[in-house]
């Protein structure tokens, strides 16, 4: 069976009947727009200008010893006690940084809401489980400096997109060992078009550089661990997505459903892989609308 019309029938996992091949492309977003992504980076780094220049209050924090181990945080001007997102990038471990991060700061900045973007360490200079740790420590820090930003801890919600949204999950999930995901709970997660099960990837051209054993790509997968302490999410993906990603983000939705947290799962019409970022920021937008909700700041 054609894997959309598989996902879209409900069916299991295919990726263990795939092709080498057929993981290539379902696992290459690009392959959904033709393969070229680079005008959308072009875009993020234009969008993240035009949004750094206009935002007036702009820090920098360093959450560990590593070069990469920063966070750029855009504040609202005036008032405290304000929301926090924090947006963990994509580009499957090994590309983008928190420069190209910065799209719609400013206009969360002008509704009252702080907006963070992370910084780490890129594979192959780190493996999956030390990314995934910055990214747990880059949260906790902000949390320990939440007062002194004017940050509400009990409103911080963390976000990403692709690579991105597997690490904001990974946030999100309890380290081993652990009983809590960060040491101070996080409120909400927006997930756009992540990975949450990672073993299938180990036989693509992605793991050249990341370098997943099978056991360590289970160990780091959101849609196999305990999601007991997983906050309020939303969880959505594009219309021209491969199929598997969109399978993905369907059946980490679907674990997530109980009593008692609120679970919004959608797919964004007209967007792809890269674009639907830009969403975030906008409240025309099903997500935009979404995530103010999420907040609880929504019309």
């Amino acid at each position: 069976m054609d894997p959309e019309k598989a996902a879209a029938a409900g069916s299991g996992p295919l990726w263990r009947t795939m092709t080498p091949e057929q993981l290539e492309r379902e696992y290459s977003p690009s392959s959904a727009i033709g393969g070229d992504y680079a005008p959308f980076i072009r875009d993020y780094i234009a969008g993240s200008e035009r949004a750094r220049a206009a935002c007036r209050r702009v820090e920098t924090l360093a959450y560990g010893g590593g070069a990469s181990n920063s966070i750029d945080i855009a504040l609202p001007e005036n008032g405290k006690d304000h929301p926090l997102i924090v947006y963990i990038h994509g580009g499957y471990w090994q590309e983008l940084s928190k420069i190209e991060s910065f799209c719609g700061a400013d206009r969360f900045c002008r509704r009252g809401i702080a907006y963070a973007a992370v910084d780490y360490t890129l594979a192959p200079q780190a493996g999956l489980p030390q990314i995934v740790q910055e990214c747990r420590s880059a949260l906790d820090t902000l949390f320990d400096r939440a007062g002194a930003l004017g940050v509400d801890p009990k409103r911080v919600f963390v976000a990403g997109s692709s690579a991105g949204g597997h690490l904001a999950a990974m946030c999100c999930c309890a380290a081993p060992g652990a009983r809590e995901p960060t040491r101070q709970r996080i409120a909400g997660a927006i997930l756009l078009s992540g990975v949450y099960e990672l073993e299938p990837l180990v036989q693509t051209s992605i793991n050249e550089a990341v370098g997943m054993s099978v056991q360590e790509a289970r160990r780091n997968s959101p849609l196999l661990l305990d999601l007991a302490s997983f906050p309020d999410a939303i969880v959505t993906w594009a219309e021209r997505e491969t199929a598997e990603f969109k399978r993905q983000s369907r059946a980490l939705s679907r674990r997530l459903g109980r009593p008692g947290r609120s679970v919004r799962t959608f797919e964004s019409p007209a967007r792809n892989h890269f674009d639907l970022v830009f969403d975030m920021a906008d409240p025309d937008t099903k997500l935009g609308n979404s995530i103010l909700e999420l907040i609880g700041e929504g019309r």
